[in-house]
């Protein structure tokens, strides 16, 4: 079978791709989290299995997804039609069981999520998301459709927050970002160099796009390469040290972006829209 239900090291599925044998594993019921990712037989995600043992804390690892915000709003505070809404940092796909299926040609899972009263409490829209995830040749393709059952426009934004495994923060290298960032640390302009030379000390920047970004550990030589596909297609950077990972993140829009303007989707009523990325093993 491509698709068993596990006990351990923790309770989740796992998925083994029927050419490759790359594995997968799901915890649907914690965010849809794909909790690991083995591939070539080189496990290539953070997970920190303490932490989210403890269903208090939030998980730090796997491939957490982010809708219908990236970051935060102002008192986590949405206004539609007058109307406030509390909205939570990243909003809450990350924390609502997500449904777990096999894709008909076993290459991939997918995953799915749709609106409840729960969630349009906090965002009072009809939605449903589809996400496939396919590990193929030394790589992992993610594809998310966002569908819009609302009777209303819904305006949204999507990103994934993937914690990937390094050996040393002080010998990582990322390469192929552009040369000036947002800090979100201090909401601020910055260049891209300086924070980079931070990545043992701790950073989160956003960069717009300048095509595919590396993240590469020179204590053993392994590469990771993000491929965007806009409007997927800012790249966010994170650490926190002292994790051994880095958080290589594809955004749609920056922080804010449903109050700002920047870069907001916006879904017409029974409109759809298809998000995907790639992390290629070089």
């Amino acid at each position: 079978m491509a698709l068993t239900e596990k006990s351990a090291p923790y309770a989740h599925w796992e998925y083994v791709h029927p050419g490759s044998g790359d594995r997968l594993r799901i915890i649907p019921e914690r965010g849809g989290l794909v909790s690991e990712w083995c591939c070539g037989g080189r496990e290539v995600l953070y997970f920190d299995q303490q932490r989210y043992a403890d269903p208090s804390k939030s998980i730090r690892g796997g491939i957490p997804v982010l809708f219908p915000i990236c970051g935060n709003l102002p008192d986590d505070r949405l206004v539609v039609n007058g109307v406030a809404h509390t909205l939570a940092q990243h909003g809450f796909a990350r924390d609502l069981p997500w449904v777990l299926q096999l894709l008909d040609d076993q290459s991939g899972i997918r995953l799915s999520l749709q609106s409840t009263g729960q969630t349009e409490a906090a965002y009072p829209f009809a939605f449903l998301l589809e996400m496939e995830v396919r590990p193929v040749d030394q790589a992992l393709e993610i594809s998310t459709t966002i569908h819009n059952r609302s009777a209303d426009s819904m305006p949204f934004s999507f990103g994934l927050h993937p914690y990937f495994q390094v050996s040393d923060l002080s010998r990582t290298r990322l390469t192929g970002l552009a040369d000036r960032c947002l800090n979100h640390l201090e909401m601020a302009a910055a260049d891209t160099a300086p924070q980079l030379d931070r990545l043992p000390q701790g950073v989160d920047f956003l960069c717009q796009p300048n095509g595919p970004v590396t993240l590469i550990d020179d204590a053993t030589g392994a590469q990771l390469q993000l491929q965007h596909q806009a409007p997927f297609d800012l790249s966010v950077v994170w650490t926190e040290p002292p994790r051994p990972m880095v958080c290589l993140e594809p955004w749609t829009g920056p922080r804010q972006a449903l109050l700002s303007g920047d870069r907001k989707l916006v879904l017409d009523p029974g409109a759809q829209q298809t998000l995907t990325c790639r992390y290629a093993v070089l």
